[in-house]
């Protein structure tokens, strides 16, 4: 049995075990050889199937026995199992009674807490109660026998505790409680002094915890805004060393906006009192001295001053604006900035009148000096009578002509000088005056231009040229008017120039159509448009507002379109549509959007969209189409955030853009939000 077992290897093949018997079996492997014996190998495969067979029966019983093992010990470990399960079941149960005891002795315990919080809340403010009446009797004692009084290190507690019995003392009677309510006034008094102090040390001395805490002491304290005073002094000491006052304006600012958040709790306002208190002393004291020592004596250079100090003080204001200032501080800055320069700005205007009046005379006459002419009166007509005029030559027996001596008394010299002092009229005209009387202003100084250049200079050289024209029967006459006529042509092409490139971006009604539609939004449109109380009872398909600047707009076009032809017409609207756009722009900036408010922004913007249609101007409804995207962002998904601002629309457009529109949304600060968009 042994050797049969042997002849079993891994992996069986039948083929193989026969032919392993065979070759084991003498004279059963030479297969036809003359050692080969068929009856011994026939005896052996017939012995060796008797071996199998009983090999096949030992191992049958062997499998029988392991079967019946094996089913014994399944039952044995079923019956474990529920043994198990039943004790599982009698844990749980346990577990579950402990945990109801648990939430029963929790309830307990909390009921309790509020029970002695009910009593430990009255016990406590009766001992602080108790303090107060006792410090109350040495103030009306006349004598501080309390550490917390005589110990400056507990200059802190003294603060809360003086505070208390100040605003106790202004309820008692005065003619029982004078002499008392005197002391506790003296105390708060000298301990808030004492407080200024030590924050005004510590300041000196760069500690900004200590400034932190003294703050926060003082805020209860009527002192408080004086300790702001003090904190704005300190800031400006050794500011102010260079020339240029705005930059180290700008730089102080930057400087205290860092550092003003870590010692106050309302660091805004204290930034906004510091610009306020820069603005109001320094600036306007800068100002006053650059612009009052020119005022009277200099015209050119007081008007050169203005300019160049109002600019800078806008762009410092520009820079101030990206600091938190509070609500408005756009409307914070600007009276700021009125305040300095009204008394300038108010009658900016005939400054400029009269310097560009006397300066183009004597530009003028300069030049005729140089020539050495003087000035004549030559007839009353003009450019326009120069036609009638020669009719009237060839017609009519011709009176003395004046000799020029070939002198077309035209200079491209004057001209450039007087264009250049106009030029820079118009952008002072610009910065300086206010957007309503802006076109009345500027038309005043393109008056004095036509005064100047064209009357006194373009026409007085052609009148003169027309008088010097000889009679029909002069002989070897010159003619020198067409020389006349040739300059005046090349000047009045400067002049046209200017006109268009300088007074007209300044008159045009599509400023005064911009105010108007400026106007009705900020009348009709409401903040709760977009941030409504009821998300769920929103019935308008779009605001009032939209409306009707809507149908203002759609006016305006009809009107441009009637009024004009050609190229003139797309000029004008494309110009008109790009400042709707900036406008709307600009004015969906202002609001938060809530959900319901968001999609309401969204049909608004398509209804502007549909006015822009009427423009028939491709890059117009461009922009309508691209702030319509924008305008998805106000109410898609968090989670669908990045793959909308990756869309066609706004993929090209700046993150700062894409971001801007996010902030509007009342759910920016949710992390979830700002976690999808970062």
């Amino acid at each position: 049995m042994a050797t049969t077992a042997e002849l079993f290897e891994e992996p069986f093949v039948a083929d193989e075990y026969i032919e392993r018997l065979a070759w084991r079996t003498p004279g059963g492997g030479s297969r036809g050889g003359e050692a080969f014996d068929p009856k011994r190998l026939l005896e052996e495969f017939v012995n060796h199937i008797q071996e199998l067979q009983v090999m096949d029966e030992r191992i049958q019983r062997k499998v029988e026995k392991l079967e019946q093992q094996c089913q014994k010990e399944a039952k044995e470990f079923a019956k474990k199992v529920q043994e198990l399960q039943k004790s599982n079941q009698v844990a749980f149960q346990h577990f579950q009674e402990l945990d109801e005891h648990i939430s029963y002795v929790a309830t307990k315990v909390c009921h309790l807490g509020d029970q002695l919080e009910g009593v430990n809340t009255p016990r406590q403010r009766a001992v602080e109660a108790q303090k107060l009446m006792k410090y109350f009797n040495e103030f009306l004692d006349g004598e501080l026998k309390s550490d917390v009084f005589t110990n400056s290190e507990k200059i802190k507690e003294a603060a809360d505790i003086i505070q208390k019995l100040h605003l106790i003392a202004q309820e008692l009677p005065f003619d029982r409680f004078s002499e008392v309510k005197s002391k506790i006034a003296s105390k708060y008094h000298d301990l808030e002094c004492q407080l200024i102090q030590e924050f005004t040390s510590a300041q000196r001395r760069g500690e900004i915890s200590r400034m932190r805490e003294v703050a926060a002491v003082l805020l209860h304290f009527k002192g408080y805004s004086h300790c702001v005073d003090v904190y704005i002094k300190q800031c400006q000491e050794g500011a102010f060393l260079r020339n240029d006052v705005f930059e180290d304006a700008a730089i102080l600012c930057q400087r205290v906006n860092k550092q003003v958040g870590e010692i106050f709790s309302n660091p805004e306002t204290v930034l906004a009192k510091l610009i306020q208190n820069i603005f109001e002393v320094k600036l306007q004291s800068y100002v006053k001295d650059q612009l009052e020592e020119h005022r009277k004596s200099d015209a050119e250079q007081y008007l050169k001053n203005l300019y160049d100090l109002y600019t800078r003080t806008t762009n410092l204001s520009s820079k101030l604006m990206e600091f938190n200032l509070g609500t408005d501080k756009q409307t914070f800055l600007s009276k700021l900035i009125k305040a300095i320069f009204i008394s300038y700005l108010e009658n900016y205007i005939e400054v400029e009148i009269g310097y560009l009046k006397s300066r183009s005379a004597m530009i003028l006459q300069r030049y005729y000096d140089s020539k050495n002419h003087q000035k004549r009166s030559i007839g009353t007509g003009g450019i326009q009578d120069l036609k009638e005029r020669l009719r009237q030559r060839t017609n009519l027996p011709l009176g003395p002509s004046i000799d020029t001596h070939g002198e077309t008394f035209l200079s491209q010299d004057v001209v450039v000088n007087l264009l250049q002092e106009t030029k820079q009229a118009f952008e002072r005209c610009h910065r300086l005056s206010d957007p309503s009387d802006l076109p009345k202003n500027a038309f005043r100084i393109f008056s004095m231009l036509v005064e100047f250049l064209c009357t006194e200079h373009i026409d007085y050289a052609l009148e003169t040229g027309l008088a010097g024209i000889p009679s029909s029967d002069s002989k070897n006459a010159n003619l020198y008017f067409l020389d006349v006529v040739h300059q005046a042509n090349t000047i009045f092409h400067l002049f046209d120039k200017q006109f268009n490139d300088h007074l007209m971006p300044l008159i045009r009604t599509l400023n005064c159509m911009i105010g108007q539609m400026k106007h009705i939004l900020a009348a009709e449109q409401k903040k709760t448009d977009f941030k409504p109380e009821d998300e769920n009872n929103v019935l308008i398909q779009y605001t009032n507002a939209c409306v009707k600047v809507c149908g203002y707009v759609r006016k305006q076009v009809e009107k441009i379109r009637n009024s004009m032809d050609g190229k003139n017409v797309d000029t004008v609207l494309m110009e008109f549509g790009v400042r709707f756009h900036r406008l709307i722009y600009e004015h969906l900036q202002q609001y938060s959007y809530s959900c319901m408010g968001g999609m309401l922004a969204i049909c608004d913007v398509a209804e502007y969209r549909k006015c822009a249609k009427d423009f028939k101007i491709a890059l117009v409804l461009q922009l309508f189409d691209t702030l319509h995207a924008l305008c998805n962002l106000l109410v898609v998904a968090p989670d669908n955030l990045k793959q909308v601002c990756s869309g066609e629309q706004l993929a090209n457009l700046d993150k700062n853009i894409l971001h801007s529109f996010v902030q509007l949304r009342v759910d920016y600060r949710s992390a979830r939000l700002a976690r999808h968009f970062s």
